[in-house]
């Protein structure tokens, strides 16, 4: 018996052996490309290091400090949560909407998975060909050539201006980046086409673990659609969509391809669609600033932001009645 014990605590010994050889190359891989640099950029958000220097000294909370009572960096955070609102409340809701109607055993739609693939098809492009699509579409800097007037200028859609000098109206082409609500609905369109087939996948996978029998039960009970929906898919996807939520909320703090490339690169027109990630590109690597430090400080802020919101979401939107059962349960 005792031999049979060493054996098998040897062969698990072995294994773990070969489990740690094949761990290690992803290991090694994380800590040089995504460990080091986090902390690095930590570290240098204590330091004052910028332009072309190699050497720094640490200067304490200086940065951060500065980055609190920095006006362009909330003004920054605001335009990004501005702009994933826009995006992420229709993006549920539409999500909500198809994940429920394709799920619906009772209306057995037809072409169910091609109908997912085209709609899940925009978020395999990437952000960086989208937003200089749609900027050569609405004709960034060139406005009276774009696809957008010429179309709207057949339809006899243009802009009006008076001439200060002969005091005619005069027709000219639609500037459309001059207009901030153009520009902010503009990045959340893309934002939220680009990701609402995503949110609609998660959610029919969330409710293809409902089980089956509560529908049926439901049913000879003689609920409808509506209130099946209200009163057992619903409140079964409250933990999916908590997640969705949190998600996208990360999501949207990193957000800087779209708004970053659709204008000047500055977050454009007059800095409304600049947000944290632009602004901290620009400090850190943009407009020749380089202030490597205060830009490091910046991300650990947004860092600490998201972290923030992130349990507030968490503590409000938890199934409290859970908590609950857990609290009486220990009792």
């Amino acid at each position: 018996m005792q031999k049979t014990i060493q054996k098998r605590i040897g062969h698990e010994a072995r294994t773990n052996r070969w489990g740690y050889f094949f761990v290690t190359p992803f290991i090694i891989v994380f800590c040089i490309f995504n460990l080091w640099p986090t902390l690095y950029t930590f570290i240098l958000s204590f330091t004052d290091l910028k332009g072309l220097q190699t050497k720094f000294k640490f200067v304490g909370f200086v940065n951060y400090f500065h980055l609190i009572k920095d006006p362009y960096f909330w003004g920054a955070m605001g335009n990004t949560f501005i702009i994933w609102g826009i995006n992420f409340i229709p993006q549920l809701g539409l999500a909500l909407i198809l994940s429920i109607w394709l799920s619906d055993i009772r209306l057995n739609l037809t072409g169910k998975g091609l109908f997912r693939a085209v709609v899940y098809m925009p978020n395999l492009l990437t952000a960086v060909s989208v937003a200089l699509l749609f900027r050569s579409i609405f004709g960034f800097g060139a406005y009276t050539t774009s696809p957008a007037n010429q179309f709207l200028r057949s339809l006899g859609i243009q802009a009006t201006k008076i001439d200060p000098i002969t005091g005619e109206t005069v027709k000219q082409a639609i500037e459309f980046f001059r207009s901030v609500a153009f520009s902010r609905g503009l990045v959340a369109f893309i934002q939220w086409w680009m990701w609402y087939g995503y949110t609609m996948i998660i959610l029919m996978a969330g409710i293809t673990t409902i089980p089956i029998s509560l529908y049926e039960s439901a049913s000879i009970d003689g609920a409808n659609s509506s209130q099946t929906t209200w009163y057992i898919t619903l409140p079964l996807l409250r933990p999916i969509m908590l997640y969705i939520l949190v998600t996208s909320m990360i999501g949207g703090m990193q957000m800087f391809d779209i708004p970053f490339l659709l204008t000047d690169m500055m977050g454009g027109p007059d800095y409304k669609i600049r947000t944290s990630t632009v602004y901290q590109y620009n400090i850190a690597l943009g407009r020749g600033a380089n202030d490597y430090a205060y830009g490091a400080a910046i991300s650990v802020g947004i860092f600490i932001v998201t972290i923030i919101l992130a349990l507030i979401i968490f503590f409000f939107l938890q199934d409290r009645s859970e908590l609950k059962k857990k609290k009486g349960g220990a009792v």
